[in-house]
């Protein structure tokens, strides 16, 4: 039986190994740039290389994303070991953790970041991301709710 810090370890791996997946089938597959509409007017898979972060901020800057990626890292590391860290504190943790590597892994290994959700979102053209990304986002989801909901405790408690 494995205990919650193996089942966490196993879906990180899990996280990046799919998020590693789906970019090289979309490198593979498209031509840098080529669209596939899923859902006409609002959702296809575009595949595109970014070198800066998101909405292309800071392109080309790869020493800087190193090191922000790094020490981000390790202060996940750190939070998800750390006593203040209750269980949806860890979760978010696995996810942010997750969906860094994955980027980070991608930079080391191409210099740029493969990308291909694409959303126009009432006309705006969203930028274009990946499932790590989506693992970001989630994880910091669940730690601000982990915040608020530690809130609520202390708040009922008093």
């Amino acid at each position: 039986m494995m205990n919650m810090k193996q089942k966490h370890l196993l879906i990180l791996i899990l996280l990046v190994v799919l998020d590693q997946l789906t970019k090289v089938l979309i490198a593979t597959n498209l031509k840098l740039f080529e669209s596939i509409e899923i859902i006409h007017g609002f959702f296809c898979i575009t595949y595109v290389q970014n070198t800066g972060a998101a909405w292309s901020m800071m392109e080309g800057n790869m020493i800087f994303f190193y090191l922000i990626s790094v020490v981000a890292l390790f202060i996940m590391w750190q939070y998800y070991h750390s006593d203040e860290s209750d269980m949806l504190g860890k979760w978010s943790m696995v996810l942010m953790i997750g969906g860094t590597l994955g980027n980070f892994l991608d930079r080391l290994r191409l210099q740029y970041v493969v990308d291909f959700f694409d959303f126009m979102i009432f006309g705006y053209d969203f930028p274009v991301f990946n499932l790590a990304d989506v693992f970001l986002c989630l994880g910091v989801g669940v730690f601000v709710l982990s915040f608020v909901l530690e809130g609520v405790k202390k708040h009922e408690a008093k």
